[in-house]
């Protein structure tokens, strides 16, 4: 599959696709902290020029996490910006979408969340709970792999339809 990361300079959800064998690259505004496919810029400008199968992202969440809900009245231009920004990745012409954010207001703003993780569920000691938006993506199965990992073994799998063995039948 042909998979795009979005808001990851650290590689590294990017790098445990590509482990699985599949073409991916990760696009952010900041350098990658990983070599390999990596694309500097604006994600919505990317979307369009590829066909991709798959659009793992990761939005800033400086306005939109709860967190930071006590700065809220005093940055609602920005908060307008990042939520636009969020729904236009939610609303990506891309088959397969998961968008990763802390608890905060898309829950209100748009929907609830699919899927609320903890990194414990992973094998990770530290870290948030975080909400998974899915599109045509199951939930995430608990393990002792790391996110990354477990979104890559449990999402980069390739769906082949079985072909349905007809039985003839006698006269």
């Amino acid at each position: 599959m042909k998979i795009l990361i979005a808001c990851e300079f650290s590689g590294i959800v990017r790098d445990a696709f590509i482990k699985k064998g599949h073409e991916a690259a990760s696009c952010d505004l900041r350098l990658t902290e990983r070599p390999g496919p990596h694309y500097i810029g604006d994600v919505l400008r990317l979307i369009p020029r590829t066909q991709w199968d798959m659009m793992i992202a990761f939005p800033p969440c400086t306005y939109l996490a709860s967190s930071g809900a006590r700065w809220f009245k005093d940055r609602q231009q920005e908060q307008r910006e990042a939520i636009k920004f969020f729904m236009a990745l939610a609303n990506a012409d891309i088959e397969k979408i998961a968008i990763e954010n802390p608890v905060g207001i898309m829950s209100t703003k748009w929907r609830k969340p699919d899927q609320i993780i903890y990194p414990r569920q992973f094998g990770e000691n530290a870290g948030k709970r975080r909400c998974l938006w899915l599109k045509n993506l199951p939930l995430l199965k608990p393990t002792n792999k790391g996110i990354a990992d477990a979104m890559a073994d449990q999402w980069g799998r390739r769906v082949v339809k079985r072909k349905r063995s007809r039985r003839r039948v006698r006269k």
